[in-house]
């Protein structure tokens, strides 16, 4: 009763926050913050220039494996910019579902296979044992698309990671994917930290909230974690902002406060 009561008094704080027009620095994390407003050395520009250019590269080989021979080429613009090598693999495979017109099928096939890897310790130890060769690695992944009845685009995509040895990073790269399926379906994916679940009018109350900072033309997905260690409060993700409410997180920065010394000259 006395957790439930922290989140039910911590809901008009976060709902207040949320809508405030002014928000406070001290609301965001430093991650955040960077991301926000970044700034690129040399290197960092080098770093970016890399990643594009490696991006284009994924971009012209989901050609190989998304258009049928004889038809039009069709242009696909990625809803979300993805860096490093799991994003540029999972803009390859988004670029080649959506000419395919086979996205939620794809998205589907995919996170089968990951969780397959879940539940089965030995094709987990497969895909991350890169001692397989890759031949060997490549008819294992044929037979089992064929028995799941992959389509072409799910089935090409997985036969290019077991050749470039990157089975290993399908978790990695079918989370990103599914970043750019959410975006493809204008939603936005919120996650709140409690110390135990939500009721559901406060549930409620707090999606509503976020869908009116979020906007028309977009839906709010809100998914539950629930984290002891945060003592109470609330923790709200989303869009790239931190708002961080717990008492863990007060507790800390009261005690900063009480450390710090004394100036007298002020009063």
């Amino acid at each position: 009763m006395a957790f439930a009561n922290r989140i039910r008094s911590s809901l008009p704080l976060v709902t207040k926050i949320l809508k405030s027009d002014s928000l406070s620095a001290a609301h965001w994390s430093s991650a955040q913050r960077s991301v926000l407003c970044p700034t690129f050395a040399n290197s960092e520009v080098q770093r970016f220039s890399n990643h594009r250019n490696a991006n284009n590269r994924f971009l012209r080989l989901s050609k190989n494996f998304s258009t049928a021979p004889g038809k039009k080429e069709v242009k696909v613009k990625v809803p979300l910019v993805l860096f490093g090598g799991s994003g540029n693999y999972a803009s390859a495979l988004y670029i080649a579902a959506v000419k395919a017109n086979a996205l939620e099928k794809v998205e589907s096939e995919i996170l089968d296979i990951v969780e397959s890897t879940k539940r089965s310790p030995t094709f987990s130890q497969f895909t991350k044992d890169l001692s397989v060769p890759a031949d060997t690695r490549v008819k294992a992944i044929n037979e089992i698309s064929a028995q799941a009845k992959f389509s072409d685009v799910t089935k090409n995509f997985l036969v290019l990671l077991s050749q470039n040895g990157r089975l290993k990073n399908l978790e990695t790269i079918a989370k990103r994917f599914v970043e750019l399926t959410m975006a493809h379906k204008g939603e936005v994916k919120a996650i709140v930290t409690s110390v135990i679940p939500l009721p559901a009018v406060e549930e409620k109350e707090l999606k509503e909230t976020l869908q009116e900072l979020i906007g028309q033309g977009k839906k709010v997905i809100l998914e539950q974690k629930i984290d002891p260690s945060i003592l109470g409060g609330l923790v709200v993700e989303f869009d790239k902002k931190v708002f961080d409410m717990s008492i863990k997180t007060r507790a800390r920065q009261m005690e900063r406060y009480l450390r710090e010394p004394a100036n007298f000259d002020s009063l």
